[in-house]
């Protein structure tokens, strides 16, 4: 995995939700787009081996999850 545990960091902090509300409406904004990237780099080491690549996949889907829980909270869509 990476050497800074980026998988608990929080996807929706100060930084990125002033991202998201300053970009334009047809600008996509993605909070979790390391932990994609991450399982992206995974499956290419791996030649597309899924399994080998599980830890990532949960990150991502963990993160995404709590992206989108923040923002039902705050009563904000995930589109902006």
């Amino acid at each position: 995995m990476s050497s800074k545990d980026d998988s608990k960091a929080d996807p929706w902090g100060k930084e990125s939700k002033q991202k998201f509300e300053n970009k334009s409406k047809s600008e996509y904004f993605d909070p979790c787009q390391a932990a994609a990237a991450r399982s992206i780099r995974c499956l290419n080491r791996n030649a597309g081996d899924r399994q080998m690549c599980t830890d990532y996949f949960e990150a991502y889907r963990a993160c995404k999850k709590e992206w989108i829980n923040k923002r039902k909270k705050e009563g904000g869509s995930i589109f902006g």
